[in-house]
């Protein structure tokens, strides 16, 4: 599994995500996940199911070592005296002492962003967390959270998918040395039925999915989470790592963006977007 380094966190290119995805779906499809290869996890407190992310990787037989495991904290818990309380009962339910990467899940919020950073970068010391990051973050405010923090931020996890151009955060995040993290790379189900995407896939005997994966990885810092409930396709979206678009294909993929192409978009949580 190729790796994306940012700040000293080794983070595997690709990632098995768990958003709105059941407890007995993640119990059945997770081990299987991390049967066919997959290492790096991603799950959040608001899924409502690190219970079962825990319970499956402690009895897959991978070690805890090997797997580079992601959680998230819900805008409810940011209060200074909620916020590392809410950690540590995640910790509990996923059944270990530590994450490899702990991120602000949304960005508005009453609580002071400065007051966020500070837990966060108590949590490192304490050695409950290894890195820290944002998500669903604007530019600005990624550089808000890089200048208040001691710890590095190491990614920005974001919606992008080939209908929506983040160029831009992508920019910034190569700036601070940080990664991107894509989710939605399937664009809530669009992706498998572009035509253009289903052509370049053709060329290489690939799927329309699986050619929007390599899409995403093929640019520098960006990991991407895949997910699927179905197990028959839990090798397809893994297979992506043995082939290589050309530039020009690169340029007709990002040529699909569109300025309604965003799909979540939150009111209550959302910042103003880049």
């Amino acid at each position: 599994m190729d790796t994306v380094n940012a700040h000293g966190a080794e983070i595997p290119a690709l990632g098995f995500g768990t958003f709105r995805m059941s407890e007995p779906d993640v119990a059945h499809i997770l081990p299987l996940a991390l049967k066919v290869g997959f290492r790096h996890v991603d799950t959040a407190q608001a899924y409502r199911n690190e219970e079962a992310v825990g319970s499956a990787i402690r009895q897959s037989g991978v070690g805890r070592d090997e797997i580079f495991l992601t959680t998230k904290v819900w805008v409810d818990n940011f209060a200074e005296d909620e916020f590392i309380p809410s950690v540590e009962e995640s910790l509990k339910k996923l059944q270990t002492d530590h994450v490899d990467l702990l991120l602000l899940h949304w960005p508005k919020s009453d609580v002071p962003l400065e007051v966020q950073i500070q837990c966060l970068n108590r949590l490192v010391e304490q050695g409950k967390v290894k890195h820290i990051g944002v998500s669903n973050y604007s530019t600005a405010l990624m550089g808000q959270a890089v200048e208040l923090s001691r710890a590095p931020i190491v990614t920005n996890q974001i919606e992008y998918h080939p209908y929506l151009d983040q160029h831009v955060v992508l920019q910034a995040a190569n700036s601070y040395g940080m990664a991107v993290t894509a989710y939605y790379v399937m664009a809530d189900g669009k992706v498998p039925r572009e035509p253009l995407l289903q052509d370049i896939g053709a060329r290489y005997g690939k799927t329309a999915a699986q050619v929007a994966l390599r899409w995403a990885l093929q640019q520098p810092g960006v990991t991407a989470l895949s997910k699927t409930a179905t197990e028959s396709r839990l090798a397809e979206n893994f297979a992506v790592m043995d082939f290589l678009l050309s530039g020009e294909e690169v340029a007709a993929i990002n040529a699909l963006a569109r300025p309604d192409g965003r799909i979540i978009n939150p009111a209550h949580l959302a910042p103003d977007w880049d």
